[in-house]
């Protein structure tokens, strides 16, 4: 296994957090060959006393991803589209709802497919936790949920409820995440399902596809080719950027603590302009001697920007749980970075 990875599974698996609450149970990662669920797969099984069925679609990708992990016996592969019936004999005490188009790269070109995973995809799920009576459903959503983020949008607390243009395609995956929040709320409140729903920002680290449309993957995949980064803009627009370690333990503070049906936000409450960010990354190697270079309006065919120009999210509601984030921008791209080197 990766270096970078097995560092981060360490770390994660380390902290002070009610692992044992997990021993001996089932839980199914839905989405499990993405980039976060495919981390939390990889840190359950490192835990040793955990049973995990990996959901995926492509059974190709996931037999590739996970070569490493077939013939563990508290592991096993589920091939099938989470949008269609899903028929599990296996008990089932805990569900990471995590399969989603989160790639922009896909609202352009695969529109109804993004919005079916997230709507279509968490009914069969939230079916399959009443039937197991489940411990506690976890829904992974996004800080798109909130809509249009600029200068005149307050700090992005849970109860700012956002505003999302239903008509605009874009939309296709955040107006179907909000949906996915309700449909929890709803089953949780007419079947007694324990729930909770996290709101992340944009994730970093070993993993992410470089040719997913994001523009953290863009210049991290400068930077391993000695090219200079290109910025299809101004680089004034603002981001929050998490290392998938900080993100991972929060997801299990609101797994083990959160309150039911609940949202939380995972995040950095640091801002980030892509500019800074580009900046920031040539300052790590200086040795390449790498440039910036502003292109305009180069996207890949389907890609549609984002219009929020900042994302000022505010991480109080996790912190009241125990949670802190731990790694800056600088150590985890720099990690990021290695770990493909």
């Amino acid at each position: 296994m990766n270096k970078i990875l097995l560092q981060d599974i360490d770390y994660i698996i380390n902290q002070n957090l009610p692992y044992s609450k997990l021993e001996n149970k089932t839980i199914l990662i839905s989405g499990a060959n993405g980039f976060i669920p495919s981390y939390i797969v990889r840190v359950l099984l490192a835990l040793k006393t955990v049973k995990v069925i990996g959901l995926v679609r492509n059974k190709e990708k996931a037999l590739i991803k996970f070569k490493d992990c077939l013939n563990n016996p508290n592991f096993k592969i589920t091939v099938q589209d989470v949008s269609e019936k899903i028929e599990i004999k296996e008990k089932i005490d805990y569900i990471i709802h995590a399969a989603s188009q989160a790639s922009p790269k896909y609202y352009g070109i695969d529109p109804v497919g993004t919005l079916k995973a997230n709507t279509l995809g968490t009914a069969n799920m939230l079916d399959l936790a009443v039937k197991n009576k489940i411990q506690k459903f976890l829904f992974i959503s996004t800080g798109e949920v909130y809509g249009t983020v600029n200068d005149k949008t307050p700090v992005l607390t849970e109860t700012y409820t956002g505003n999302v243009d239903p008509v605009n395609i874009r939309s296709c995956y955040a107006e179907s995440k909000r949906m996915g929040e309700n449909m929890c709320v709803c089953y949780s409140h007419q079947y007694g399902i324990p729930v909770n729903m996290v709101r992340l920002s944009h994730t970093y680290g070993f993993g992410v596809q470089l040719d997913d449309g994001r523009v953290f993957g863009d210049f991290v995949k400068n930077i391993i080719n000695n090219e200079d980064i290109s910025l299809n803009s101004d680089g004034s627009a603002k981001r929050s950027f998490c290392y998938i370690t900080d993100m991972i333990i929060g997801l299990f503070y609101v797994l083990f603590f959160g309150e039911d049906k609940n949202a939380y936000n995972i995040a950095s409450e640091k801002e980030t302009s892509i500019l800074e960010l580009a900046e920031c990354l040539i300052s790590l190697y200086p040795d390449k001697k790498l440039k910036i270079k502003f292109k305009k309006d180069v996207f890949q065919k389907g890609y549609i920007k984002s219009p929020s120009s900042r994302a000022n999210f505010d991480t109080s509601k996790l912190k009241s749980l125990g949670w802190r984030q731990t790694v800056d921008i600088k150590e985890g791209f720099r990690r990021m970075i290695e770990g493909y080197k």
